[in-house]
């Protein structure tokens, strides 16, 4: 069965690789392809796995492993997608061949080789097929394939030689769908991978991955070193056309600032150019190597214009187990809910923590109001409250179990009612009413920063954020699924939850995908990194300038200073500018 798996996956390559060319020019292999004199070969060992991630489906790969190893260094990685046509010495790329001569000549490091096939779900019987993995495993814009990589090969292979856990020393390579996979990998998780070799990549719609160019136009940069090769006559298919997805990313990858080489032939749909200058790609993908890689700072991308450079996410609470809501004071400090230990937690401008309010029956949303007080939801027994400076608590309304509100100036609530797909109303007085009915899963509710426009984000299927117009009586009016939002691959909604805005009316939105930041006219312009690899779920202004971007994630509290100003709902309003249309 092993040796059938490992014959199916080398024809899936080959049926890749060796596509009849219309009008290709002749890429002759050179030197740096084959055997030279004097040049010491390395060892290339076969192996099989089968997969937990993948279920049920076994893998031949081969690990080469250069004379220059030496067990006492950890050595550099590169994974080759379709394995089989890199590991032959004598065919296809001929990989132990190609790093044979670089590392010799010092043209790159000395890197362990792993060359991995896709991999294949046997048969249940004779008369049925095999699962095929190589278009579910390669072609989605995922994180499954590097977790495939990182939790099941690597530290395989990492038993018997010593790898390096340097991001700096790890790079990817592959063709067609193996050269989107490649990408996506790196893409998905850069703190453990930022080289990559993409021949003819399929960055078309085969699974989605047509989305990556707009991903990374809008997406904080990350520290990639990017090779694509493709030819003028690439395949041209139900999935999209091949030289026009490559084009679309080498232009956004230019955009953002990303270092990148495209070498263009005339080719189709074949691996003969990527063969013939797999050793040019290698140079380099790893020239400058130990110098690390780093993301760009200064490119067009409207993500710099509210970012600063060289500043990161930093935890800043401690001992909270379940951070929650969110909410800013006058002076920048910043209240978070820790549902867990019933309380609410103060993070001062400084940093520092300590405890606001101990036994708060379960308090989740918070939102302060021009009256300095803190508004909190209390779900479990229906009602909201108001806490003074002091902490005292005093009741605000009732009937109602919300996990989301905001005060505006005028110190009217507007807050969620998730089980009955309501938004309140809630005047200074005490007066509830009911102002729109509807909202499945409603999330996360702020305002504008003139406060003409409502906005709420709501957690369920659908590309949107809605809008209300606000009316002088607080009523609203003329609902709109207005906002777009970026929902990942494979996900059935974006996760949007809390939201913030600042002082150029952008809005900010907690999600899956990232910190998405939508301007006026409702269109996604950029996407901060979450702090972790978790959905944010709230997101707030704070700092004694209102420039540090406060988030949930994982349980904890992050924040990073941003050159945008935030701007608090409960102040008087201010007119931003209006949108680019």
């Amino acid at each position: 069965m092993r040796r059938f798996v490992s014959l199916v996956s080398a024809l899936i390559f080959l049926c890749a690789s060796l596509a009849v060319c219309r009008a290709a020019e002749d890429y002759p292999i050179g030197p740096d392809s084959l055997p030279q004199a004097g040049v010491p070969k390395g060892e290339v060992t076969h192996y099989n796995w089968t997969s937990k991630i993948f279920p049920g489906s076994q893998y031949d790969y081969w690990v080469y492993v250069p004379k220059e190893y030496d067990a006492s260094k950890p050595a550099c990685v590169m994974v080759y997608l379709d394995g089989g046509g890199f590991a032959d010495p004598n065919g296809g790329f001929r990989g132990p061949t190609v790093m044979d001569n670089l590392i010799f000549r010092k043209e790159m490091p000395v890197t362990i080789g792993i060359m991995i096939n896709p991999g294949v779900a046997p048969a249940v019987g004779k008369n049925s097929l095999p699962r095929y993995d190589r278009s579910y495993e390669y072609d989605a814009p995922t994180d499954q394939y590097a977790r495939f990589l990182l939790e099941e090969i690597m530290p395989e292979v990492g038993k018997k030689y010593s790898l390096t856990k340097d991001p700096n020393g790890r790079g990817l390579c592959g063709a067609s769908s193996g050269g989107i996979c490649a990408f996506a990998a790196a893409w998905a998780r850069p703190d453990q991978f930022r080289r990559v070799i993409s021949f003819i990549g399929s960055f078309t719609d085969l699974r989605g991955g047509n989305v990556f160019p707009s991903l990374i136009r809008k997406s904080e940069p990350k520290p990639l070193r990017v090779y694509l090769q493709d030819g003028s006559h690439d395949q041209d298919i139900y999935g999209g056309a091949w030289y026009l997805g490559n084009q679309e990313m080498e232009a956004a990858l230019r955009f953002a600032g990303y270092e990148t080489e495209f070498v263009v032939g005339t080719g189709g749909h074949s691996g003969q150019q990527g063969a013939a200058i797999l050793p040019d790609a290698m140079r380099w993908v790893w020239r400058g190597f130990p110098e690390p890689l780093r993301a760009a700072t200064s490119n067009p991308q409207p993500i710099l214009q509210i970012l600063q450079a060289g500043e990161d996410w930093q935890p800043v609470t401690e001992g909270i187990q379940n951070a929650d809501g969110l909410a800013s004071d006058s002076a920048g400090n910043v209240y978070v809910s820790d549902t867990r230990n019933n309380r609410i937690v103060k993070i001062t401008t400084d940093g520092k923590n300590s405890v606001f309010k101990d036994g708060t029956n379960g308090a989740t949303a918070l939102a302060f109001g021009p009256d300095s007080k803190l508004y909190a939801s209390q779900p479990v027994h229906k009602r909201i409250v108001a806490y003074d400076v002091n902490g005292k608590e005093s009741a605000v309304a009732s009937g109602l179990a919300s996990n989301s509100l905001v005060v505006n100036h005028q110190g009217q609530i507007y807050a969620n009612d998730s089980a009955n797909k309501k938004i309140w109303l809630i005047t200074s007085g005490g007066h509830k009413s009911s102002v729109d009915e509807g909202i499945v899963d409603e999330t996360g509710i702020t305002f504008t920063p003139d406060q003409s426009l409502l906005l709420v984000s709501h957690n369920a299927p659908g590309k949107f954020l809605y809008s209300f117009r606000t009316l002088p009586d607080g009523k609203l009016q003329d609902r709109q699924p207005y906002f777009d939002v970026v929902i990942p691959y494979g996900e059935g909604d974006s996760g949007s939850a809390g939201l913030a805005t600042d002082a150029n009316g952008w809005l900010y939105v907690a999600s899956k995908q990232g910190i998405q930041v939508e301007d006026q006219a409702g269109r996604v312009n950029s996407i901060i990194n979450n702090p972790e690899r978790a959905a944010t779920t709230a997101v707030v202004f704070g700092g004694t300038n209102l420039d540090m971007l406060y988030a949930t994630c994982n349980n904890k509290v992050y924040r990073r200073k941003t050159k945008a100003k935030g701007v608090l709902a409960f102040a008087d309003p201010i007119k931003p500018n209006g949108p680019h249309l």
